[in-house]
């Protein structure tokens, strides 16, 4: 279909350049003779709503945005070129997943960044967030599957410090390549988005892990990946779980899995997504305290999973496999609040199964809240220990998991393994 040269115009190209999405869809209503309320009665919300989606300098419902656009015949390429982030100032509370009750609260984030290099310096962080507020010029730095080949292994590394340092220059490369419009560059750069989400996450910097992860998604819907889709929207449900919408990222992540099955599931890579996600959206539930739904998902990725290799090929974007999920159902246990099930759940677990050493890491950390919420803490100490061996930064960079150390060396300074621990955690 012919785009319309409406959207060529000085003003629409100058919206672009500001990166003004709302004002955008702005002028698409009102070059259709749109009022407020007509064009809220196509997506379905107020006259009000809309018109606070038009003021907004910055995307905070990207669904919402992408069905506004549609509506409005907003063309995809122009779209996705104007969403700009807000550059976050002061870190504010979230609430993490280390327990019921636990918070971080600024002290504590703080706290964290003083204390531990690898744990996303602020310079870090904030020269992540220059690169996401204005995309720096391409730098040229080599062919761009290697360079994410080598980003990913960061990641299963724990070497989160070196991974910050290296996102800039990927978002970069990463939006030269997909100038060229060709699908599989729009899916690298969808790719480059998840990764960032997926360590901003794990980092507890969870306003900077949705901008990215919706960035994910919407490169990955222009690109029309499947694969690519999944990952983005699985980075998206995650982060909604830490910002308390359980319930919306089950109904994402649901949709997702269905779409993925309606695929056939032909290739290991399909069957490998569709098991991730069935996984994730086990845990999304069971942190939403649905129980019945929960437990039925995680036996649904089982049998998922029962024709994956052992041990996933390298380089797999889901690298999901039966061991994997038997991690998940300790993590499914857990949230929903039966530490004895989920101890019993990862008996037969170990470090062997799991072949990268974030993996091995998670294995470890995920055994120690089961252990700490069944009030063993020289078990709880055992297992963070094993952690710490198998990559530090799944220990020190996880503010959900310090808050555990915290605790352990508050109310059980004496007990076996905890200075050791203390010990661990400073070098």
């Amino acid at each position: 279909m012919p785009v319309d040269p409406f959207w060529s115009t000085p003003e629409a190209r100058e919206l672009v350049e500001q990166r003004r999405p709302g004002a955008l869809i702005r002028l698409g209503r009102e070059h259709r003779s749109w009022t407020l309320a007509t064009l809220g009665d196509r997506l379905g919300c107020s006259p009000a709503t809309v018109s606070r989606l038009e003021r907004r300098g910055h995307v905070v419902d990207l669904t919402l945005i992408h069905r506004a656009a549609q509506a409005v015949g907003v063309p995809v390429h122009v779209l996705v070129s104007s969403p700009a982030p807000p550059v976050p100032k002061v870190p504010t509370a979230t609430r993490v997943t280390a327990s019921s009750y636990a918070e971080e609260d600024p002290m504590r984030r703080r706290t964290l960044l003083t204390a531990t290099a690898a744990a996303g310096p602020v310079a870090l962080l904030m020269g992540l967030d220059e690169a996401l507020a204005d995309t720096p010029a391409a730098t040229g730095g080599g062919p761009l599957d290697a360079r994410m080949a080598a980003a990913r292994e960061l990641y299963d590394k724990g070497s989160h410090a070196r991974l910050l340092t290296a996102l800039p220059g990927l978002i970069a490369d990463g939006h030269a390549a997909a100038s060229s419009r060709r699908e599989l560059d729009q899916a690298r750069l969808s790719s480059v988005y998840s990764l960032a989400a997926a360590v901003l996450s794990k980092l507890g910097s969870y306003g900077r892990a949705r901008l990215t992860a919706d960035r994910a998604r919407t490169w990955a819907e222009v690109s029309g990946s499947p694969l690519a889709s999944a990952a983005a929207v699985r980075e998206l449900a995650i982060v909604l779980r830490h910002q308390d919408r359980g319930e919306e990222a089950q109904r994402l992540m649901a949709a997702a899995a269905s779409a993925l099955e309606a695929t056939g599931l032909r290739t290991d890579a399909s069957a490998s997504a569709y098991a991730q996600m069935l996984c994730t959206l086990s845990y999304t539930a069971a942190r939403s305290g649905h129980r019945a739904e929960a437990l039925a998902m995680t036996e649904e990725a089982r049998r998922a999973a029962r024709g994956l290799l052992a041990v996933p090929p390298a380089g797999r974007l889901f690298p999901i496999s039966p061991a994997a999920v038997d991690l998940y159902a300790v993590g499914v246990h857990w949230a929903l609040g039966d530490a004895g099930a989920a101890l019993e759940a990862g008996k037969n677990l170990h470090p062997a199964q799991f072949p990268t050493a974030e993996r091995k890491a998670r294995m470890s950390t995920d055994m120690a809240r089961a252990w700490w919420a069944w009030g063993r803490p020289e078990q709880t100490a055992r297992a963070l220990l094993d952690a710490c061996r198998a990559s530090p930064g799944e220990v020190r960079d996880r503010p959900a998991i310090r808050s555990i150390v915290d605790d352990l060396a508050e109310r059980h300074p004496r007990t076996s393994g905890v200075r050791e621990l203390r010990a661990a955690m400073a070098r």
